[in-house]
């Protein structure tokens, strides 16, 4: 009895030594969980307003974050992360020593953020800034409607799309195999996290109101179609192609403000895309350096009022078991998800 008894306290006073002298252990469950997303001004909020001190323009950071942007409204983790840049490229996500707009590598921030917090859904969305160039076709489409000695921008620029689809879909794919590899180096394995590829909403259609210049929607209805019809679905099936190959699931957003882009209803606060818009706000942030394209950077980019419904989308994706699916608004005022195009084939 004597000897089991000093086995015992000599057990008792080992513990209490354990417990004082190691170094303490967080719990995994202590490391608070996270959403995060990299891209462009369509991920970042861009459209969507009261955008994040330091990003409005001061000192040259037009990144314009918003409070709003659907990252922070999925409600899949206590803690949402907003990486996205207005006017990236798919090489400012990836990793490199470049910066957009005063801020370096996406993916290299990423690991920073993964290492802070126990990230579950990392969400992409890249390409548009790239060689589909959905900016400058958009330009291009706005001037062949004001000039008519300006062939269309469906007769221009259409039979350029196949190839800047693959050139695109070739740079998106190796800025998420780098996301891939951010996550790696920050410890996670591939069934850690969800991975999402998403792409873009047409901003118009169409369908718009008459004298829809005067409107704010300066461009042809065939032209508006082609966009809605054409061009936007091919960037879209690129991107589906580019997630097949990465083992990201892939959420089409072609048609996620379908019967709510600009101009198309009679009160503008009820359409989910932005009109032509010229924020003056930018001047007081960003001074003389707003003058150009700064000022119209909110036009034809979801309001706060569809990444509401966007997030909904992401929410309903990820926690489905879905490789990939579509985002579409309905007549009720809410977007659902309904099965994805196919994918474009490997170039």
């Amino acid at each position: 009895m004597r000897r089991s008894r000093s086995l015992a306290l000599l057990a008792a006073g080992a513990a209490v030594a354990l417990t004082l002298f190691a170094p303490p252990v967080v719990a995994a469950a202590e490391v608070p969980a996270a959403v995060v997303v990299l891209g462009d001004s369509a991920a970042a909020g861009d459209g969507a307003g009261d955008y994040e001190p330091g990003t409005r323009g001061e000192n040259g950071n037009w990144c314009h974050r918003s409070v709003h942007a659907y990252v922070h409204r999925t409600g899949l983790a206590p803690e949402s992360v907003n990486l996205a840049c207005s006017g990236a490229e798919a090489a400012d996500v990836a990793f490199g020593d470049g910066t957009h707009y005063t801020e370096g590598s996406q993916a290299g921030r990423l690991v920073d953020v993964a290492n802070r917090y126990r990230v579950t859904t990392v969400i992409v969305q890249i390409g548009a800034n790239d060689d589909a160039a959905l900016f400058g076709t958009g330009v291009a489409c706005i001037r062949a409607f004001l000039d008519p000695r300006v062939p269309p921008c469906r007769e221009t620029i259409g039979p350029l799309v196949p190839e800047r689809m693959a050139a695109t879909a070739t740079k998106v794919e190796a800025a998420v195999r780098d996301v891939r590899a951010a996550m790696a180096q920050a410890g996670y394995g591939r069934g850690d996290y969800t991975l999402v590829l998403a792409s873009y909403a047409s901003p118009v259609t169409e369908h718009m109101l008459p004298l829809q210049a005067v409107a704010g929607c300066p461009y042809s209805r065939p032209d508006a179609a082609w966009g809605r019809t054409t061009l936007f679905p091919a960037l879209s099936a690129a991107l589906h192609g580019v997630a097949e190959r990465t083992g990201a699931r892939f959420l089409d957003m072609v048609r996620a403000t379908e019967g709510y882009e600009a101009c198309t209803k009679p009160i503008p606060d009820e359409e989910w895309q932005r009109r032509i818009t010229v924020d003056p706000e930018a001047l007081v942030h960003g001074g003389l350096d707003a003058i150009g394209v700064h000022l119209a950077q909110e036009s034809f980019h979801p309001k706060a009022a569809a990444h509401a419904e966007m997030a909904r989308c992401v929410r309903e994706f990820v926690l489905s078991d879905a490789a990939a699916a579509a985002c579409v608004a309905g007549a009720d005022g809410r977007a659902h998800l309904e099965p994805a195009p196919a994918a474009a084939p490997a170039a």
